[in-house]
């Protein structure tokens, strides 16, 4: 898989994300606090966002605290595969920690295309003195007949692709101004 840096937030900071998502803004509405960039060629996706610094009594909660939000009320059922500590070379000495998960929803309750899983990467970096946490998720939705499947205890091809888009977020990530994080 090929990538290309990306300017976030108008290059306050800048990621390595594969050459074929584009910037989802250009062809629909994203809040300021997020950037969301899509595959031209399938279904899944990166999305940055910058949050209020939540205030827990550990890193790891903090993420649980994330991970709750994103899943609660979705009527997905959730399974967690993974929960780590992590780094991200280019901002040393931030507490960042990484969270795996399979989402599937119920069946639609009309006709529409519904994946039959998405596999889910969450990385949290935590930044205290700014008063933030940036959360990146990579998506990989799974829609029946597009994908091929994996054997048990296995991961598909899209979730193989997931992890080294992951991997490659935590190595490239840096933040070019951190003035982005004052009022």
């Amino acid at each position: 898989m090929s990538y290309k840096k990306v300017d976030l937030y108008g290059g306050a900071i800048t990621v390595d994300l594969p050459t074929a998502y584009g910037d989802a803004s250009q062809i629909r509405e994203v809040p300021d606090h997020q950037e969301l960039y899509l595959d031209e060629n399938g279904y899944s996706g990166v999305i940055v966002e910058i949050l209020e610094y939540v205030e827990k009594p550990t890193d790891a909660e903090a993420l649980q605290y994330h991970f709750a939000d994103l899943v609660d009320g979705t009527g997905d059922e959730t399974n967690m595969l993974e929960q780590s500590h992590a780094s991200m070379a280019k901002v040393p000495n931030k507490p960042v920690y990484t969270l795996s998960f399979i989402q599937t929803p119920p069946p639609p309750d009309r006709p529409r295309k519904t994946p039959d899983f998405v596999a889910i990467h969450l990385l949290l970096l935590r930044l205290k003195e700014q008063g933030s946490d940036i959360m990146v998720t990579v998506n990989v939705p799974h829609y029946p007949g597009e994908y091929e499947k994996a054997g048990a205890g296995e991961k598909t091809a899209l979730m193989r692709d997931g992890d080294e888009i992951a991997k490659r977020v935590l190595e490239s990530f840096d933040i070019k101004d951190w003035g982005l994080f004052q009022g």
